[in-house]
Order: C-alpha cells, then sequence, then structure tokens
C-alpha cells in the first residue's frame, strides 16, 4: 500500500465559510459505554483511552470545494480523564481527494477552520503528519466499516434494542461532534500506525449522523 505524507496542499487558517454532514462512528478500547463519551471529566475504562473517528461525508462545501463522497479518520490516545488535554493524533484523509480537498478536510478536522472540531482542538497536544490514504467505506445498515488496506480497519455494529428489532439509542447526550441521535454499538478496530498500534474488540462503539459548519478564521 502506497500511503502519501506529501504536503502538496498545506492547511493554513481559512476565511471560508463552510458546511459538512455524514456519518461518523467511533470505537475505542473502553467497555461500553466509553465514560469520556458521555463527559471529558469522566475517567476512561482503562489507564489510556485509545480510538477513533471515521468519517464519511455526504455532503458538504468548503467554500467552492465540494466535500461529499470523501472520507477520513483520526486516530487518538488520550490519558485516562481526557479533560486533562494532552492527547496525541493522527489524521488519515481519502487519497482521492483533490489537493483542495485535501486541504479543506486537513483545516476541518485540524480545528483550523473553526466548527466542532476547533473545540476538541484545545485537547491535543501532539499532531502527526497527515497521511493521504486509499480508503474503502462501507454502510452496511447496522454494521459500518472503514478500512485502509495494511494500516487501519474499524468496524462498529449496532446493538439491538428490547424489541429486539430497532438499535439502542441515546438523546439528547451533549457532544460537539455527534448527531443528536446516538446508535450504540460494539466496535473492532486493528491500527498498524507506528505509533498507534493496538487492537480493540467488542469495545465501545456507537454512530450517528453529523452536521458541522464553521465560518474559518
Amino acid at each position: 500500500m502506497i500511503v502519501d505524507t506529501s504536503t502538496s496542499a498545506p492547511p493554513t487558517a481559512t476565511t471560508h465559510a463552510w458546511q459538512a454532514s455524514g456519518l461518523i462512528f467511533e470505537n475505542c478500547n473502553c467497555d461500553l459505554l466509553c465514560p469520556g463519551h458521555v463527559s471529558f471529566k469522566q475517567p476512561c475504562s482503562h489507564e489510556r483511552c485509545r480510538g477513533n473517528w471515521a468519517i464519511h461525508v455526504e455532503a458538504g462545501q468548503f467554500g467552492e470545494i465540494p466535500l461529499g463522497g470523501l472520507s477520513a479518520a483520526i486516530v487518538f490516545d488520550a490519558p485516562r480523564r481526557m479533560y486533562e488535554g494532552g492527547w496525541t493524533q493522527v489524521c488519515f484523509i481519502d487519497a482521492a481527494a483533490s489537493a483542495a480537498q485535501r486541504g479543506a478536510l486537513e483545516n476541518i478536522l485540524s480545528g483550523r477552520a473553526g466548527g466542532p472540531w476547533g473545540i476538541l482542538t484545545r485537547f491535543v497536544d501532539t499532531r502527526l503528519d497527515t497521511q493521504y490514504c486509499p480508503m474503502r467505506f462501507e454502510d452496511d445498515g447496522r454494521e459500518k466499516r472503514l478500512t485502509i488496506p495494511t494500516l487501519f480497519d474499524t468496524t462498529v455494529t449496532a446493538i439491538r434494542g428490547a424489541d429486539g428489532v430497532s438499535e439502542s439509542q441515546i438523546h439528547n447526550l451533549h457532544n460537539v461532534i455527534h448527531g443528536p441521535t446516538h446508535t450504540l454499538a460494539r466496535g473492532r478496530t486493528r491500527c498498524t500506525h507506528p505509533q498507534f498500534d493496538f487492537f480493540n474488540e467488542r469495545t465501545h462503539g456507537l454512530y450517528s449522523h453529523f452536521a458541522w459548519a464553521g465560518s474559518g478564521s
């Protein structure tokens, strides 16, 4: 697999207004439900919280740059009490994105373009170089998956509710990157990045449909 780590589209602060909507799903090594998902001030299940957010943009614009159809993932390592900061993270962006789209997505996901990721960036101390990778996104109803060959593979599978048919969900929980309805899931992730070499199985997972926007800076 070829991973492009070039800086052909270096991200910079921008004045572009932007919006994006789509699917976000997450998995970490916590027990279900990750306490940090409810509040960063709650201690997670283990000494370190290691996991990821996977993102598929269904529609969006960054200024005049279209974003629909692109995927990305953020892998993180955080202290047990995530509110303390000190996170390390790396961003993977779809190699199918053009140079302009790469710059736009990195501006959004780094928080430089404002919006919800502008809030989360205050907890990140170490941000590794973004990597541009071939990705495969799959949405099979109750199961969501994002794969980067030989590097990263994450899947979440929804948990059925008491009726045995519909999914278990959380409503009205404050979270800046997720939509209003969070579907509980079990997650499985294998990451082989040199600084994020971990395997999670049947641990905390969930997904929602997001709607983000920002005015730049």
